[in-house]
């Protein structure tokens, strides 16, 4: 690798460079290897190129964050980190393991991830849990801000809806799939009623009607909110491709929701993120002033002198 190279040509055992502890912080050991690894999954995950100082106050955080959770019996287990992870390799539709030699490919470990994951987690459990009263949402909140908003709240629906297939084999040619759509779109348009359009797409060849679903606007994107208000009662939506063929969805009912609407929904969610990362922030600012932090390597050291001004540290002696 490219990093074994440049340790080499300074002449120092690889093993020692990566070994080597930059900073101790309350007790945890911060090493060349992890400023190197964690710059790295920065770059890639964000596109930018962080400074030293910053990937080495990240990683004093991340131990400061933990160390204080320990006081609290809070400890987040490997099960729940590896169940995260798997959800990141999930959300790029891989398996965990595509994931990690992915990463290993791009020089990061997947234990790096794991250890920010990790850090992120125990953090989010430990503010929540500290500060629950304050973060908690109040109608009277959704409220007022919703007063302040231009766009008008069109409320929510609650669907309910029977998946209709037309079958695709898999690896069909385009005319094959273009014949197979012609097809979705002439039931289509001979679907004018739930009770007479179910029993006609059953009764088609390759065509496959599952059971009912009922979905809530509010758990929808807006994509799918729009399709699904643009048609009516009793009608399908345009298909969709999936792994199965070519999807779309019978709208066979459609009510007035009682529960929060998709507005609501979102600003109740942005009210809850800008009071946790409040809380989040101050509370990470007073445990930096008693955390205890010891500089190994000078230049180090040195980064953290430059931004003594806006924290307050304590070194051991």
């Amino acid at each position: 690798m490219a990093a074994t190279a440049l340790v080499e040509g300074f002449g120092v055992a690889p093993g020692l460079a990566t070994a080597q502890v930059v900073v101790v912080a309350n007790g945890s050991p911060i090493t060349a290897y992890d400023i190197e690894q964690r710059a790295k999954l920065v770059a890639s995950s964000t596109h930018t190129n962080p400074s030293r100082k910053e990937i080495i106050q990240d990683l004093i955080d991340d131990r400061i964050k933990i160390d204080k959770a320990k006081t609290y019996g809070l400890v987040v287990t490997d099960a729940e980190v590896n169940q995260a992870f798997e959800g990141m390799a999930q959300r790029q539709h891989i398996t965990a393991d595509q994931f990690s030699q992915f990463l290993i490919r791009s020089g990061i470990s997947p234990d790096t991830v794991k250890a920010r994951i990790r850090s992120e987690l125990t953090w989010g459990e430990l503010v929540r849990g500290k500060f629950n009263s304050t973060l908690q949402v109040g109608e009277s909140d959704i409220a007022a801000a919703m007063r302040s908003r231009s766009e008008a709240d069109q409320g929510g629906y609650i669907y309910s809806l029977y998946p209709v297939i037309v079958v695709v084999p898999r690896d069909s040619s385009a005319p094959t799939i273009e014949a197979k759509r012609h097809e979705a779109e002439n039931l289509r348009g001979r679907f004018t009623n739930c009770k007479d359009g179910l029993a006609l797409s059953r009764g088609l060849r390759d065509v496959a009607v599952r059971e009912p679903v009922t979905r809530s606007t509010a758990d929808l994107d807006q994509r799918l909110r729009d399709i699904l208000n643009a048609v009516p009662v009793g009608q399908l939506t345009p298909p969709e491709q999936v792994s199965q063929g070519l999807q779309m969805f019978a709208v066979c009912d459609k009510k007035a929701s009682k529960t929060e609407s998709p507005m609501q929904r979102e600003v109740r969610s942005e009210i809850y993120k800008t009071r946790f990362e409040h809380e989040s922030k101050r509370f990470l600012e007073e445990l930096r002033k008693s955390a205890m932090i010891e500089y190994k390597d000078t230049n180090a050291q040195s980064d953290a002198a430059e931004s003594d001004d806006r924290r307050t540290r304590r070194r051991r002696p």
